[in-house]
């Protein structure tokens, strides 16, 4: 009996022993990860700029010296800034401060929606925190100079997330972050270009959808951007407060860029965020190799899809790029079209890339705008919206209201038309793209000095009408589905008729009903309606797959009773 007592004692002291290692090495771990996860502001030598103040032209414009800012009639903000990048990094934040902070509310608004645990919320931020360690290390000392100048008209009420400029640093690979984690595009977007015999004029036309969505609010106020920045060239970009990556641009040389998500790979550590290589871009190059070469020397931890617009070249290419590889896709016909997987002799045959058009919307989507360049003949600006405003799928088929594979999937952010050779540009207004496509002249814009009155500075002769599709019946049966769905994942009670009536051919809609009606333990009802939502044009496989998981579970549940 002794010796069984000694030995249970000895077995007691190595597991205390074990346990007591695992502990420490976590608690080391902890403490490291908080310890890197700060990231050093850069060394500013002039400060004076923080000493400058704005001035209230009107209720919704404030002029800083040459730089403006001001809400246009359209509902979209307009926003001018020059300098150096500290410099014009304070002064957009100044004249934004307001949107500055909203954007945040609403953005964290959100992620509290998706994450509403605090715990995990705080994993995330210290996960956050350790895979950008060396975030600086891969933002040039422009970038971070212009990020900080910002950060200083960042909120106080988010110290617990980090410090302001912290923060606007980790934002600005927030896409890529998420991107990565989940393995999918968040940003599913679509664009093509057409030039010479494709185009009715033969001038370069692009347009694209990007459809990033965080919540309605977060699309609420976009910021049409015009920069004059002290080294490279003059550019716009659509964007919002707090943020000056690129994902929508075009400067003075007729240079556009767009990005598009590709599936990729968990990364390893932390990287140039790709909306930085975007801007890079757009600020210092004039023609498809330097926008190469820029491509080139960045390392990125996503994979991602440029499609490139220049007028001195007049075409259109998809510069591809992986953690590991670059390929370039050009058609050598008069037209390019892009989704979200890669077209490149090399990036193509990757397993990852064959997947993603096996499995996600972005093939199907892809083949629909090809599907519409060929009907609609030589192209225009006009038949260019009327691509991006597109909601049918394959063959004019009916697949629902904002169904992933329609190119027009009733959530972006923003949709926006170039023609470079002429310096226009053309964007979307709310909702999405189907309001009016306001358009704007940068040589007209690059050529004032400064602002004296709240002047409307878009060129409307040449705006784009809103789509009359928000006049007709299947606009509010729309609203009404988008109410509802809504409330069911707020856990109200729905009259499930109304919501079928209101979006009866789209997937997501029987899916819904489903979910609804099994929450309630009406099996049977939530079989019928999976059932059904298999019947219609699904966006992935992997929700073909939760549907066949969803009719197994009522299947258990019926047979129990």
């Amino acid at each position: 009996m002794e010796k069984k007592r000694s030995k249970l004692g000895r077995f007691l002291r190595v597991l205390f022993y074990f346990l007591g290692v695992i502990v420490l090495l976590v608690t080391v771990f902890i403490i490291y990860v908080i310890s890197v996860s700060h990231i050093d502001p850069p060394e500013i030598t002039d400060t004076t700029p923080l000493q400058l103040q704005r001035k209230q032209i009107d209720s919704n414009c404030y002029t800083i010296g040459n730089n403006w800012f001001r809400k246009s009639r359209s509902g979209l903000y307009e926003l001018y800034v020059e300098g150096a990048p500290f410099e014009r990094g304070v002064i957009n934040g100044k004249l934004t401060a307001e949107l500055v902070k909203r954007q945040e509310d609403n953005f964290v608004e959100q992620i509290r929606k998706m994450v509403p645990s605090e715990n995990y919320l705080r994993f995330l931020k210290y996960f956050t925190g350790f895979f950008n360690r060396n975030l600086a290390d891969h933002v040039t000392p422009e970038f971070q100079q212009e990020i900080f100048g910002i950060s200083h008209s960042a909120s106080d009420n988010y110290g617990y997330i980090g410090t302001n400029y912290e923060r606007l640093m980790n934002y600005h690979a927030a896409h890529d972050i998420g991107h990565a984690l989940q393995s999918m595009a968040l940003v599913g977007c679509t664009s093509f270009a057409t030039w010479n015999g494709k185009s009715a004029d033969s001038s370069l036309i692009l347009g694209r959808n990007f459809d990033f969505y965080v919540g309605d609010k977060f699309a609420e106020d976009k910021i049409v951007a015009f920069y004059h920045p002290d080294k490279g060239y003059r550019f716009m970009m659509v964007t919002w407060a707090g943020f000056t990556g690129v994902v929508s641009g075009m400067n003075e040389h007729g240079l556009t860029v767009t990005i598009n998500a590709d599936k990729t790979d968990p990364p390893l550590g932390a990287a140039t965020p790709v909306s930085l290589v975007a801007r890079e871009i757009l600020q210092y190059a004039k023609n498809i190799n330097e926008a190469w070469s820029i491509a080139k020397k960045r390392k990125m931890f996503v994979s991602e899809s440029f499609l490139i617009g220049s007028a001195a070249d007049n075409k259109a290419v998809v510069i591809e790029k992986t953690p590991e590889q670059m390929d370039i896709y050009s058609t050598g016909e008069n037209y390019i079209t892009c989704a979200n997987h890669f077209q490149g002799q090399e990036l193509s045959q990757l397993k990852s890339n064959k997947i993603q058009i096996q499995e996600s919307a972005s093939d199907y989507r892809h083949k629909r705008l090809n599907e519409l360049l060929q009907q609609n003949g030589t192209n225009t600006v006009q038949k260019t919206v009327n691509v991006l405003r597109d909601r049918r799928g394959l063959q004019n088929a009916d697949i629902g209201l904002g169904n992933e594979k329609a190119l027009n999937q009733l959530i972006a952010h923003h949709s926006i038309v170039f023609e470079p050779k002429k310096r226009l540009v053309w964007v979307s207004t709310a909702p999405w793209q189907l309001g009016q496509y306001v358009a704007y002249d940068l040589n007209k814009v690059f050529s004032m000095h400064g602002l004296d009155s709240n002047t409307e500075i878009c060129d409307s002769t040449l705006n784009i009408a809103a789509d009359t599709f928000l006049q007709t019946g299947a606009y509010n049966n729309f609203m009404i589905f988008r109410m509802l769905k809504q409330q069911i994942m707020d856990g109200k009670v729905v009259d499930v008729d109304q919501l079928i009536a209101a979006n009866p051919n789209f997937y997501n809609t029987y899916v819904l009903a489903g979910d609804y009606e099994f929450k309630r333990k009406n099996y049977l009802a939530a079989k019928r309606y999976y059932e059904t939502a298999l019947k219609k044009v699904i966006a992935t496989k992997q929700e073909e797959d939760k549907i066949h998981k969803q009719i197994e579970n009522c299947e258990k549940e019926i047979t129990k009773a």
